[in-house]
């Protein structure tokens, strides 16, 4: 973009007419200069003639571009010096210079020919690589530091009560073993403490033998679930459950008992 003329230019203008003239071409190279062009067309493949999807479209001078469509059309707005250069997978680059065109729109059609690569020498070898070289490359191989672990174990849970864990201690046999049971079973302590634990069996029985009857005082009939003093069997389980007394159906007589005798 020009500067703006100043009142100092135009008296130095007045003063020197070839000034006017450069000043003139410049506007003109400038106008030139700064034309922008529309280019549109289409790219397909000179042998078959079908469009090239996905053409590239490149400015080589703004060093942008554009794709062109599934049916290889494009349309893009370059410079009037600019240089164009279409290229695609597997065929050759084509360059269209515009050369300070005049015009504001072209319509192109770009032809590509498929491009063949030349290979040199190639070797196919048996087998595997050395170990040593391997190695070397496995330890080139650039591997990425794993993330740091989110997810946290949960603690382990805790009882509510505390709990003994451990197993009792079996018994140690020992050589007065035998001695104290004969001792037991023979002297007048162990005679006491075996009188000692069947009262206290007694009395607990009979405590739930008066529970149960407790409980059996609210109901009319207890048949089959009596305690009167049977210390033999459980409290918790009824001696004989009582029997439910089954309605009898009538029993129909045979067929012709019923007719009148002659």
């Amino acid at each position: 973009m020009l500067p703006p003329i100043r009142l100092t230019d135009l008296i130095a203008l007045r003063c020197r007419p070839w000034l006017v003239v450069l000043w003139g071409l410049l506007l003109v190279l400038s106008g030139a200069a700064s034309a922008q062009v529309r280019v549109t067309g289409s790219v397909s493949d000179k042998a078959t003639k079908q469009p090239i999807p996905g053409a590239t479209i490149w400015n080589i001078n703004t060093r942008r571009g554009t794709v062109a469509n599934a049916e290889g059309d494009f349309a893009v707005t370059v410079g009037a010096r600019d240089t164009l250069e279409f290229r695609a997978v597997g065929y050759g680059s084509y360059r269209l210079p515009l050369g300070n065109t005049g015009l504001s729109q072209i319509i192109v059609q770009v032809k590509l020919e498929r491009a063949t690569i030349q290979l040199g020498e190639v070797r196919v070898r048996e087998g595997r690589p050395d170990e040593a070289t391997i190695n070397r490359a496995l330890r080139n191989i650039k591997r990425p530091t794993a993330p740091p672990n989110a997810v946290k174990r949960p603690p382990k849970p805790q009882p509510l009560f505390p709990v003994d864990s451990t197993a009792p201690k079996a018994p140690v046999p020992t050589l007065a073993s035998p001695i104290s049971l004969l001792y037991d079973m023979f002297s007048r302590e162990g005679e006491q403490r075996r009188k000692l634990e069947e009262i206290e069996t007694n009395k607990r029985i009979e405590a739930e033998l008066a529970k149960r009857r407790a409980y059996n005082q609210f109901f009319r009939v207890n048949q089959g679930y009596e305690v009167e003093g049977d210390l033999t069997l459980p409290i918790t389980v009824p001696q004989q459950l009582p029997k439910q007394k089954l309605p009898q159906q009538p029993v129909q007589p045979p067929a012709g008992s019923l007719a009148p005798k002659q």
